[in-house]
């Protein structure tokens, strides 16, 4: 009888397999294209290959503890600070275990915000909030604006609390706000002697911290990869690093003064690789100063460049890839986007699923139970090292130009990024890089979500600066064809119609359906309704439907075999039907001139500049 302690060799009867077994097999599927058609490359040119052996060296990065979970933080952002107050308690009773304070300005505040941090403001803000059970404050003071630091700190002297005992970290972030700005009053020189002192002031208090927040998030908001993100938290730490130290608080108390926050997006491995990454980096700047490396807090977000208006439902799937891999990439703490933010600000269902999110990955996935459980893997490891050497390059490129501060004002950091977001700009554009709801899949009768009837905050203009430099403004990247689906939306309320291509399908369903449902997605991404049809097999029959269709434009869809026996016929029938412009679904091949010369105008595939041709269809048809 066989029992459970007994072996159970499932593979026994199976021949082992090799790495170089696998490579024939896949060469003789290539057939004489070269092996590098099946790597991938990041947007900082690192390698993915498409296998991996096990990396049997690695050991685990130290970093959250033991089946510790991570935070669950909620984002109180309400300009109200009442309304804020309400939604903190509720989010507290909720599962959430933190709350991330944004104060309006604020470089992560996306347009809403707690509209100051005054003293009255924080009472109303934090009454009722038991600061000594057991949650944890992230604030996010707001450069230029009242002190919410110092304000805390005070309220919390009020109610006698010992500083020590709390979990508080007051996320002063000096320098990546000024990046998000594009604006400096002073040079950093001048303002490094008053940012130690506000943090030496709240160690002196007994605050345990920490206090500066090295935030990566501008780079990667504006559309930077993950290594010019992970170079810039690092020369922003080392720059408060050295204020500190400057400011007289001794090297190993100024190290435990920082910690770093990163997004997180739906790229699961790149994301649990970059989280892993920086802490490898981070104990490489350790060693340097001669101090024995200590896991630091790593706080995450997930992205704000990956949320999308239209289909925001998907917002959640996104968020959740992003969350879990934070989680699996040793995050201290998560922030979780609300899914409708890119709308207005979230109601409480949105703030719900952001909270019950993190709280299934935790509490039913166990997600946290295993620390480091990337360590060994072929393929994350491979990128953890990669991010490292590619990063610390850029971070080493920033230190030669004078330190974070003067290479803002350079404009160093800023061009790359900038080069970075063209590229991404490009393959959005392309349908390469894919925004479900949004650039893929569309629906064009999607309803609305609700969010709070509550207008952005609009602030007065900063002082005039003595510093300027180009911005590292936060982008989302699915804004051009949501902007097309605005102008159908527009066009549907103005005239009863939206904007209509007629799919000229020809031959039989097996031989049209598949490029009818690439056109139907590609259209309908710009807000352009597709109509359907029956296959055509003559010329005059098509031309009436078309006509009949109201539709100004005209996709031929079928094979590339009944193409070359009916498109240009079929062509010539649209052309003299009235169709303002006719587009074929395929790459045009050897028939190109034939098929332009019978009135195809434009060709769509994948892979083709979908953005420009939808912008161009919307100029036609209007």
């Amino acid at each position: 009888m066989t029992t459970v302690t007994d072996d159970l060799p499932f593979a026994a009867d199976f021949a082992s397999a090799t790495y170089d077994d696998w490579r024939k097999l896949v060469d003789g599927v290539l057939k004489g294209a070269p092996f590098e058609k099946l790597v991938g490359k990041t947007y900082d040119g690192l390698r993915i290959e498409p296998i991996y052996r096990r990396a049997r060296d690695a050991a685990p990065i130290a970093g959250r503890p033991a089946a510790a979970p991570w935070q669950i933080m909620q984002r109180i952002d309400h300009p109200d600070a009442a309304a804020a107050n309400a939604q903190a308690r509720e989010d507290l009773q909720s599962g959430a275990t933190g709350l991330q304070i944004e104060f309006a300005g604020g470089p992560g505040a996306r347009g809403f915000g707690v509209v100051n941090a005054a003293p009255e403001t924080l009472k109303r803000l934090f009454d009722g909030i038991i600061f000594d059970a057991g949650i944890s404050i992230a604030l996010n003071p707001v450069l230029g604006r009242e002190n919410a630091g110092a304000n805390l700190a005070d309220l919390l002297e009020e109610k006698r609390l010992d500083p020590a005992k709390l979990d508080i970290r007051f996320n002063y972030q000096a320098l990546s706000t000024m990046a998000v700005r594009g604006t400096s009053a002073a040079s950093w020189s001048e303002l490094e002697k008053p940012f130690a002192k506000i943090i030496g002031d709240l160690m002196d208090r007994g605050f345990r911290g920490p206090f500066a927040l090295a935030d990566g998030r501008p780079v990667h908001d504006a559309g930077g990869s993950e290594a010019q993100e992970l170079a810039f938290a690092l020369a922003l730490a080392v720059a408060y690093l050295r204020a500190l130290e400057a400011g007289g608080i001794a090297l190993e108390r100024a190290r435990a003064a920082i910690s770093f926050r990163l997004s997180a997006d739906a790229d699961q491995f790149l994301t649990m690789a970059k989280f892993r990454a920086l802490r490898l980096v981070w104990a490489r700047v350790e060693a340097a100063c001669g101090l024995a490396p200590k896991p630091v807090f790593v706080a995450a977000e997930t992205a704000w460049r990956m949320l999308t208006q239209r289909d925001p439902y998907v917002n959640m799937l996104r968020a959740t890839m992003a969350t879990f891999s934070a989680g699996l990439g040793g995050a201290d703490s998560v922030t979780l986007l609300p899914h409708t933010l890119a709308l207005g600000l979230p109601d409480p269902f949105a703030r719900r699923v952001a909270r019950n999110t993190q709280l299934i990955l935790l509490e039913e996935s166990n997600l946290a139970k295993v620390s480091d459980p990337a360590a060994g893997s072929g393929g994350i490891e491979a990128l953890t090292r990669q991010l490292c050497e590619s990063a610390w390059q850029l971070f080493q490129e920033i230190e030669r130009a004078g330190g974070i501060f003067a290479a803002l004002a350079k404009n160093l950091i800023q061009s790359k990024v900038a080069t970075t977001r063209a590229g991404r700009e490009a393959n959005v554009a392309r349908r390469k890089d894919v925004f479900t709801g949004a650039s893929e899949f569309p629906d064009l009768a999607e309803t609305k979500v609700a969010v709070l009837d509550t207008k952005p905050v609009k602030l007065a203009p900063e002082s005039e600066a003595t510093f300027k430099f180009d911005a590292l403004a936060p982008i989302r990247l699915a804004v051009p064809f949501e902007r097309l689906r605005d102008r159908s939306d527009e066009i549907l309320k103005s005239k009863g119609m939206r904007p209509r291509v007629f799919l000229a399908n020809l031959g039989t369903p097996a031989e049209f359906t598949g490029r009818a449902t690439f056109a139907r997605s590609f259209f309908e991404t710009g807000g352009i309704e597709a109509v359907a049809s029956e296959g055509f097999n003559d010329p005059a029959a098509l031309a009436t439907a078309f006509t009949a269709s109201g539709a100004a434009l005209a996709c031929l869809c079928s094979s590339d075999k009944v193409y070359a026996e009916r498109a240009a016929g079929a062509a010539k029938a649209l052309q003299a039907a009235k169709a303002r412009h006719i587009y074929l679904a395929g790459r045009a091949g050897a028939q190109e001139s034939a098929l332009r010369a019978a009135g195809v105008n434009d060709f769509i595939f994948a892979g083709s500049d979908a953005l420009a041709i939808l912008q161009e269809a919307h100029r036609k048809h209007t």
